[in-house]
């Protein structure tokens, strides 16, 4: 299949991309599930913009906002990157309205919240389910746009660009190989005009608030393609995730206390209703994720308590469930009412804050290849995400994309002697019958990482699990190429891929900032402020 644009991923990033695109060219957006399987629709929080006069807090400015996110990224914010970002705010929310995003709102104002790092309320929100309302008004935009082809269950295997087929003068990007889940038919998506979208990482760790979908598709495919990466050690811990222990389902084992709720008066507190966080920062449980989540997880080693509690019963009766209603009835499902006991909480992974390296177009080392939304690596993030600038970084790259492709790979434009594309060659015709190796192999990939590469860090624990996964990946590359491809062995070789360069930026970065913290290196350091760039050669 052909097309002028071929979106890898279908969350805010893809489709935002993929909307404004189908006014220029032929649009195949993939996903390797249901449209609905993003880190997108998980997303509880919202969207961080400062408004219009008349629209915003009283005294925000966009100064303030970049003040705030300058602050959380730990002196490897690229400012540029922030500040253009930041402006580019209020005229993407435009785009989300003329889509039918419903924001909350009060006397015809939108209704602003406030999280932890931010100085003012700029936090536009759904209630409690802000990104599945961004998804659904997206998801069906998309349906009825002209030009525009959603395809579920269409798992990229691999990019395919000039210098895997030997065109070493110029390394392009041509197209993808591309798994039918349905058939078990791997076809050719044709195009010299790509978009990575395809969300994060968090199921390359044991406990993790994001959907079993996040396992590090699009950082893995950019890897083997030859993009450069970076910072990949910066993995933001969430600190609020509900503590349900012997619990099944991924709701109750990954269920997301938003940051919002702090942001509304909630205060983390230990099993005395002690408030242990204001011995780690003056802001208390809305200072930055990075400290919180540090904080809750030397309180859990101190007291050898399994989980802190967030207490919101402080609020006045009925708040909860006004404003949070997702997260009341979810906690009452599971026998906790949050308006008169503390909800017990833990640290999970959540967001990672590095991916393939851009530029603030999300323009990648390899052309024709971009990448918008959490896959990618522009500057904006840092060392540490402030709160809901995900979805505002998504949204305005994918506009800032789609701008640099028409000006530099104008529709229409002749490609000269195309290479051809070699078929799809299966490994072995039938399906493992050791799939039992495979989920085993998966789950000691996330212990690992859990175990060695998570909120504390040492140089030593970042050894064994690089010996680790060194073994890991000769297992998994067995797998991979003696059988014949489903997603079950596709997510192994990409967690197992995205571990190990996790492992690689955190081994090279001698010093403690941000969301990377090691008791070998416990402090800072000049000379450590810049990116950790990976690139296979």
């Amino acid at each position: 299949m052909t097309a002028d644009f071929l979106v890898i991923g279908a969350g805010i990033a893809g489709l935002s991309f993929a909307l404004r695109a189908a006014r220029h060219g032929s649009v195949i957006v993939l996903t390797k599930g249901g449209a609905y399987e993003s880190n997108t629709a998980w997303a509880q929080g919202g969207i961080a913009s400062v408004l219009v006069p008349g629209e915003r807090d009283a005294g925000d400015t966009e100064e303030f906002h970049v003040a705030d996110t300058l602050d959380a990224g730990a002196g490897l914010c690229k400012e540029t990157a922030v500040r253009t970002i930041i402006h580019g705010g209020a005229s993407t929310i435009e785009d989300l309205l003329s889509y039918g995003v419903s924001f909350d709102r009060k006397h015809d104002h939108f209704l602003l919240g406030k999280e932890g790092g931010h100085s003012h309320r700029r936090i536009l929100h759904a209630k409690d389910t802000t990104g599945l309302e961004v998804a659904r008004a997206l998801i069906e935009t998309a349906r009825k746009t002209p030009n525009l082809t959603l395809l579920e269950n269409h798992y990229v295997i691999d990019l395919i660009t000039s210098a895997h087929l030997g065109a070493v003068a110029e390394d392009r990007v041509l197209g993808a190989y591309v798994l039918d889940t349905r058939t078990g038919e791997v076809e050719i998506f044709r195009s010299d005009r790509v978009v990575l979208a395809a969300g994060g990482c968090g199921k390359v760790y044991l406990y993790t608030t994001n959907p079993d979908s996040a396992t590090g598709d699009g950082v893995a495919l950019g890897w083997r393609a030859g993009a450069s990466i970076a910072n990949m050690e910066f993995l933001q811990f969430h600190p609020t995730c509900f503590y349900n222990p012997g619990a099944t389902g991924p709701e109750a084992r990954s269920f997301l206390v938003s940051e919002a709720v702090r942001g509304e008066g909630g205060v983390l507190i230990n099993g005395k209703g002690e408030d242990f966080t204001k011995k780690s920062d003056a802001r208390g449980s809305l200072a930055p994720r990075d400290i919180v989540a540090r904080a809750i997880d030397r309180e859990i080693k101190r007291t050898g308590a399994p989980c802190v509690y967030l207490d919101v019963t402080r609020q006045p009766k009925g708040f909860m469930k006004e404003r949070f209603p997702y997260i009341y009835e979810t906690l009452l499902k599971f026998g906790i009412d949050c308006e008169t006991q503390p909800i017990p909480v833990v640290p999970a992974a959540h967001y990672q804050c590095g991916g393939v390296l851009t530029d603030v177009n999300g323009k990648t080392t390899i052309d024709g290849l971009f990448a918008v939304g959490e896959v990618a690596c522009t500057g904006l993030h840092g060392a540490n995400r402030l709160a809901s600038n995900s979805l505002l970084e998504a949204n305005v790259i994918a506009r800032r994309a789609l701008d640099e492709m028409i000006r530099v790979y104008p529709p229409g434009r002749v490609i000269l002697n195309p290479p051809a594309i070699a078929e799809w060659e299966h490994g072995d015709t039938a399906v493992p019958d050791e799939l039992v190796v495979i989920y085993h192999n998966w789950d000691e990939i996330r212990r690992l990482m859990w175990d060695y590469v998570s909120i504390v860090r040492t140089d030593n624990r970042l050894r064994r699990a690089a010996a680790r996964l060194k073994n890991l990946k000769k297992e998994v590359r067995e797998f991979y190429w003696g059988h014949r491809v489903n997603p079950d062995i596709l997510e192994l070789r990409n967690l197992v891929t995205v571990a190990g360069l996790i492992v690689e930026c955190a081994l090279r970065r001698k010093e403690s900032r941000g969301l990377h913290y090691t008791l070998d290196h416990p402090e800072a350091k000049e000379s450590y402020q810049s990116d950790t760039v990976l690139r296979r050669f």
